[in-house]
């Protein structure tokens, strides 16, 4: 009866450790983060290339390494959903945002001022605040997908032409709306591209970043 046991025994313990195994593969540091700053000319981030070296400088600056980032960002051949991997993200104090695509774009995900935190681990201002700064730039629908008009062309203009697709990240607006409550998809800019445009409905000039890989 000894063999038996010490052959259960073993069987159970080999199933323990690959469960363990399982829950330390699981990278629970930083992988989704507000920007703390702009690029400080409204919605001209450079493109698609420059919004994701900033995602990129921001979280080495903040001790995040090895990884790559991109800018939750759509463009008139992009769609946002597609450029941010597959998940699950977590934000710098390790709280998670999603576990996938599908729940980060439904109403299972986690994003509100209180975790949709910098890369520093900060709270940024939102409505009710001075200033308000809960305006991001996502040029992209509720589902993630683009509006290629409302893309501020390509994220390269910074004047009174052109708009940006803007979501809320404390879920909050002016009413009870889907829209007002949209982490992604909440109204355009109004006046064009500039950094004083994009203050002057609740922004900054801020964008998400996720970890890609």
């Amino acid at each position: 009866m000894r063999r038996p046991t010490l052959l259960a025994a073993t069987v159970i313990a080999a199933a323990l450790a690959a469960t363990a195994g399982v829950a330390l593969s699981q990278d629970k540091t930083m992988s989704f983060f507000v920007t703390s700053v702009g690029s400080g000319k409204g919605a001209d981030l450079g493109g698609l290339k420059g919004a994701d070296a900033h995602c990129a400088s921001l979280a080495e600056a903040a001790g995040v390494t090895g990884k790559t980032w991109h800018a939750y960002l759509s463009s008139s051949t992009e769609d946002a959903r597609d450029r941010i991997g597959k998940g699950p993200w977590f934000n710098a104090k390790g709280d998670k945002i999603a576990d996938d695509i599908a729940s980060l774009h439904s109403d299972a995900n986690s994003i509100t001022k209180q975790t949709a935190l910098t890369e520093k681990g900060e709270v940024i201002n939102g409505r009710g605040d001075t200033p308000n700064r809960h305006d991001m730039l996502t040029g992209s629908k509720p589902d993630g997908t683009r509006i290629a008009d409302q893309t501020c062309g390509d994220w390269t203009m910074s004047g009174v032409e052109g708009a940006a697709m803007m979501g809320h990240h404390d879920r909050t607006g002016l009413d009870d709306s889907a829209a007002a409550k949209s982490w992604n998809s909440s109204h355009a800019s109004r006046g064009g591209c500039s950094q004083e445009a994009l203050k002057g409905t609740g922004g900054d000039g801020l964008f998400y970043c996720f970890a890609a890989e």
